[in-house]
């Protein structure tokens, strides 16, 4: 008994540790992708030419990213069949494993061949449609850019098959680090690229990663056993049909948050020049916190609700998704407000060089000053939608998330077209629509089980409670180092981050001390005790 239990302890603590190691790469991706952002904007700026990029990217970047990266659903199925396949890693696969790895393959590759020689010859009519409200000279760059991509989408489903291979044979650590090389090599190209050559040098870049990142997995692949055999058995496969039940459904599901991306692409292409860029890295900035901040909770809170669905221990779903979810909020709110006070400084900072402008400072903090609203209702939307998944209820949020595209378009209309707004007018919507999703799954998970939201709605009015004291202190201290401090602006704008973001801490800290906000004492406990292991 002893041994088994040593066993269990054994394979908990290798999880944990690949689950850190994964954190940090994860992170790491992140820095290299901001790293990667600062660069692009550094020499081009919010222009014509990065617009047509980041518009045209948005359409490969759906099947490199969203169907073939991490998570995706090639990736996702692959996991889900071949694990229940290959009982023994220490063994190469079978022939039949093998046959069945073709046989998707091909599939892959002919399926995501079909949509690249499509967005190919009909490049110019898809920008077209999409970016319609631009001028001909972006519509034209914009479709130049697309046919470079292309090949992108062969690379995106074979790339999310290897990814699913990789880590049924828990090989964890390549699949979340080759991400990283399509960054290197965007920042390579658009670093060694002489200034007459800027026009197309991303999406060619772009391109080179891609393959470099099908590059990068294919030996790991071929030393793990399966070989490349051209294999035609479509019909009456089992296996290959369970891979498209799961497949299918995820990649509609995927397409509904990429068609809120065309929304927005369509409406922002009436925009200012750079609108489409500034608008992207708005998004960049706003993910990299968020983005981690919500992974590192979800990511073992999601096993747990499934456990306790399995259980049918529902009070133990309430209280833990009530203190996850209240933890979230309460790191979520002073990164609101460190947005809303030095925010802009952040931009300038990390962007205002080269060829980027205060002008694009200004635009793209417009986007991320709107797009901060939708933090709370984001990480309430997104723990809650694993509580479905833990019940094997992916159709609702799909549902939900499909009826938004019209609200979003609505709402698009009303601040664009109607009121006349910039930037923050599409950010202002994707706002509201994350606040319907978040409301409406709210509501309808008691017809599964009924959650308690009251101690959780009660501790997030205290918290906002304090959150806008300090906003309000914050502030008024920003503005006073403003109007006294007189320094050169990299070394002015480092020094009010600096001061006002401790400020921010240490006010909100014992402004929840005062209120007892619920969960300031277990935060308070939990790095005492990791301070006196230290």
């Amino acid at each position: 008994m002893e041994d088994v239990g040593s066993n269990k302890d054994s394979n908990s603590s290798g999880i944990l540790k690949a689950a850190w190691l994964i954190a940090l790469v994860t992170i790491l991706s992140k820095i290299i992708g901001f790293l990667r952002d600062v660069v692009t904007a550094k020499y081009y700026g919010a222009s014509i030419v990065s617009d047509a990029y980041f518009y045209a990217y948005q359409i490969p970047s759906f099947a490199i990213i969203l169907l073939g990266g991490v998570g995706g659903p090639f990736h996702s199925a692959t996991v889900a069949v071949f694990s229940k396949l290959i009982p023994n890693l220490d063994t190469k696969p079978s022939e039949f494993v093998n046959k069945l790895y073709n046989t998707f393959l091909v599939l892959s590759v002919c399926f995501f061949s079909a949509l690249g020689l499509i967005c190919y010859l009909f490049a110019p009519q898809i920008m077209g449609i999409i970016i319609s409200n631009g001028t001909p000279e972006l519509i034209s760059l914009a479709a130049l850019h697309l046919k470079i991509m292309t090949p992108v989408f062969i690379v995106g489903g074979i790339v999310g098959i290897y990814y699913g291979l990789l880590i049924t044979y828990k090989k964890f650590m390549l699949p979340n680090f080759s991400p990283m090389v399509m960054s290197i090599v965007i920042i390579l190209a658009v670093c060694l690229a002489k200034e007459d050559n800027f026009g197309l040098v991303l999406a060619w870049a772009t391109t080179i990663g891609a393959i470099c990142q099908f590059l990068l997995q294919f030996p790991q692949i071929r030393k793990i056993g399966f070989k490349f055999q051209p294999n035609l058995n479509f019909r009456n496969n089992a296996e290959l049909k369970s891979i498209c039940e799961l497949l299918i459904p995820a990649v509609f599901s995927s397409t509904i948050g990429q068609l809120h991306i065309y929304v927005d692409m369509f409406f922002t292409s009436s925009l200012r020049e750079g609108a489409w860029t500034a608008l992207g890295y708005a998004n960049r900035i706003f993910q990299f916190p968020v983005g981690i901040l919500v992974t590192a909770f979800l990511v073992p809170l999601f096993p747990l609700f499934t456990r306790l669905v399995a259980q049918k221990d529902y009070n133990g779903i309430k209280s833990y998704f009530n203190k996850g979810v209240g933890l979230l909020f309460f790191v979520a709110i002073p990164i609101i407000i460190g947005i809303l006070t030095i925010g802009l400084d952040c931009v300038r900072l990390v962007f205002e060089r080269g060829a980027f402008t205060y002008r694009d400072s200004l635009m793209v903090f417009d986007a991320l000053l709107y797009l901060s609203f939708s933090i709370i209702p984001y990480v309430f939307r997104d723990s809650i939608t694993r509580v479905y998944y833990a019940f094997d209820d992916s159709k609702t949020p799909f549902l939900i998330a499909a009826s938004s595209i019209i609200l979003k378009f609505i709402f698009n209309y009303i601040f664009i077209s109607k009121l006349g707004w910039q930037i923050g007018g599409i950010t202002l919507s994707t706002s509201l629509v994350t606040l319907y999703n978040a409301i409406i799954l709210g509501l309808l998970i008691s017809k599964k089980v009924k959650m308690a939201y009251k101690d959780l709605f009660i501790n997030l009015l205290k918290m906002s409670i304090v959150g806008l004291s300090t906003l309000a202190i914050a502030y008024v201290s920003t503005k006073l180092i403003g109007t006294y401090l007189v320094l050169p602006k990299s070394l002015f704008e480092i020094i009010r981050i600096s001061i006002i973001s401790i400020e921010i801490l240490v006010l909100y800290v014992l402004l929840s001390c005062i209120f007892k906000v619920h969960y300031i004492n277990e935060m308070l406990n939990r790095i005492l005790s990791k301070l006196k292991r230290a």
